[in-house]
């Protein structure tokens, strides 16, 4: 039996994002009363009319206190990211002012999805997700902080990364930080954890990994893909070739925002693995998507949503380099 009675309320920040469009179902079938927030609260109600809408810009302190209530727990899914410029001190400042006014408010717990501590140098992606948990935990309202890595599903940018480059690629240059690990995770595993999180005992509230259950290089990731799609690229090695200047191309290869892109890329520069199961070994009624399988329900959905004509020129691409 969990803590809740799963019937508080809940308000989830980032909820026409990747992540929260693939939560919510999975809140609103505990029986909660779910809250989602954007910054432009009529748009969304005009795409997503079922749900429950309030306008919160973490810009603007008033529009956060007119939302949250005593009681509330919060799952908090927003970044800046994509804005560019100096999104890190806009991320730690948002971080810093939410927390204070959850605090001041009531709020019972917030769960927040950021990502892994690198094993090596820290990119400035990773460095500004790592501060948003942490300022976020010192808040004094009991936090659950999630690192996740990469994320497979439709939807995902660094999942849209990686599938258009096996899709794509019929030679693929592999410089040598291609080889450091990973450990991918389904979206559905991620849901499964945010939702647990929601309603853990409140003793466990802290940093938790939820990684994947298989450590894969980064390489071995990209050509499992293309080999589930029946291809088989060319490799080739450029061990000089840094993370940096391979995020210039990818603008020409894949659908992914580049701005992001570029972030998420310099974030390999390093390990991305953790020791043990982390949050899932509190969670032994979870078996995690093995990568294979969450692979192709990530193509699958990723791919319904593809024009027919883009289907057709990845189809002429990787002719050469079809598996026998």
């Amino acid at each position: 039996m969990s803590e809740s009675e799963n019937n508080e309320r809940v308000i989830l920040t980032g909820a026409t994002g990747f992540v929260g469009h693939h939560l919510y179902p999975a809140l609103i079938e505990g029986a909660r009363k779910v809250v989602c927030t954007s910054r432009d609260a009529a748009r969304a109600a005009a795409q997503a009319p079922d749900r429950t809408w309030a306008t919160m810009d973490l810009n603007d302190p008033d529009s956060i206190r007119a939302v949250l209530q005593p009681g509330d727990r919060v799952v908090y899914l927003v970044h800046s990211m994509d804005e560019g410029g100096d999104y890190a001190e806009r991320e730690a400042q948002a971080a810093r002012s939410f927390g204070e006014i959850a605090l001041e408010r009531g709020v019972e717990r917030i769960v927040y999805l950021g990502g892994p501590k690198p094993s090596g140098e820290v990119s400035k992606h990773l460095a500004s997700r790592l501060r948003t948990g942490e300022l976020l935990r010192e808040s004094g309202v009991p936090t659950f902080e999630l690192r996740a890595g990469m994320i497979m599903g439709a939807g995902s940018e660094s999942w849209r990364i990686v599938r258009d480059l096996s899709a794509r690629l019929p030679v693929m240059l592999l410089p040598s930080w291609l080889r450091n690990e990973c450990e991918p995770i389904a979206i559905r595993d991620v849901v499964a954890a945010l939702v647990f999180a929601l309603d853990a005992d409140a003793s466990l509230a802290g940093a938790w990994d939820i990684p994947g259950p298989e450590r894969l290089m980064f390489q071995d990731v990209l050509f499992r893909v293309a080999r589930l799609r029946g291809t088989r690229p060319l490799a080739i090695r450029i061990p000089f070739l840094t993370p940096r200047l391979s995020s210039h191309w990818l603008r020409f290869v894949t659908r992914a925002e580049i701005g992001v892109a570029r972030e998420l890329v310099e974030g390999l520069k390093t390990d991305l693995v953790t020791e043990g199961d982390g949050l899932f070994e509190q969670m032994p009624h979870v078996r995690r998507t093995p990568f294979d399988e969450a692979a192709m329900l990530a193509l699958r959905a990723e791919e319904r949503q593809l024009p027919v004509s883009t289907m057709a020129l990845e189809s002429i691409l990787r002719r050469p380099t079809r598996s026998a």
